[in-house]
């Protein structure tokens, strides 16, 4: 049975000496795996739409097993991303992130409007370790976790100085302090911010600005909540690391880091 379907490819392998295995995540059929034959060649018709990231609509054939890639229109090829080391780097770690927490042949489509709107924000120089960000506080009850975020996961308050607790797994606020040695204290804006990547959708943030300090905060607190709770460790994250600490080979932009955060 011959399917038209439209999906981006997370991945894509070589297999044999012209072949690849390619996994689309598509609205709807969710996470889908199927040999491309001959698309390793440069002439051959699908191996433009192949290439990681891209939105395309693609013809499979479904047989018993894993499907064949007929052919394949290319919507987007959002190479901006692949032209540039960080943007690669972040849009590779999203779709790792997010192929590593779904299943096959599962539709999970706001898992798919997710990933479409991250790409596209990295595509159009939103900041890319901002919107990994935004896939990872959006991924943990995916992976099984559901931070207390809304109020303090101790005595349900919503007002007051808040710290965040991995051994509650959410917000303390300053009265529940006490229960936990390990806390870590949270500005306002830092209480806002982590929300914000909790809970409002990529589109519906205008400006998103944040200090390299910010983003280190934040981030440590979810890869450890990934990393302690679920056992979970990305590839990707390695190469991210290595170019946090060696920024010499990355491309010199003119813009700074801001003074104070920006997001709305």
């Amino acid at each position: 049975m011959l399917n038209q379907i439209e999906g981006i490819v997370i991945r894509a392998r070589p297999y044999g000496e012209n072949n690849k295995i390619v996994t689309l995540f598509t609205r709807d059929a969710g996470k889908i795996t199927c040999m491309a034959r001959g698309a390793k060649k440069p002439s051959s018709r699908l191996a433009a739409v192949t290439q990681p990231f891209t939105h395309g609509s693609f013809s499979i054939f479904k047989g018993k097993g894993m499907g064949t890639l007929q052919g394949g229109d290319q919507l987007e090829s959002l190479r901006h991303i692949r032209e540039d080391i960080m943007k690669t780097a972040y849009a590779s770690y999203i779709v790792e992130l997010i192929d590593r927490l779904t299943e096959q042949d599962e539709p999970q489509p706001a898992i798919y409007d997710l990933l479409y709107q991250a790409l596209h924000a990295i595509e159009e120089e939103y900041d890319p370790e901002a919107i990994s960000l935004f896939v990872e506080w959006k991924m943990l009850p995916t992976a099984g976790l559901t931070p207390t975020l809304h109020e303090c996961a101790n005595c349900g308050a919503t007002d007051g100085e808040f710290a965040f607790s991995f051994q509650e797994m959410g917000f303390l606020c300053h009265r529940c302090f006490h229960i936990d040695r390990y806390i870590i204290r949270l500005s306002p804006s830092l209480v806002k911010l982590i929300r914000t990547f909790y809970f409002v959708p990529i589109e519906r943030v205008g400006s998103l600005k944040l200090k390299k300090e910010t983003k280190s905060i934040v981030k440590g607190i979810v890869r450890s909540i990934y990393e302690e709770q679920a056992g979970i460790r990305l590839k990707s994250r390695s190469f991210l690391e290595q170019l946090d600490r060696t920024p010499e080979f990355l491309p010199k932009k003119p813009e700074k880091d801001p003074q104070q955060d920006e997001f709305s």
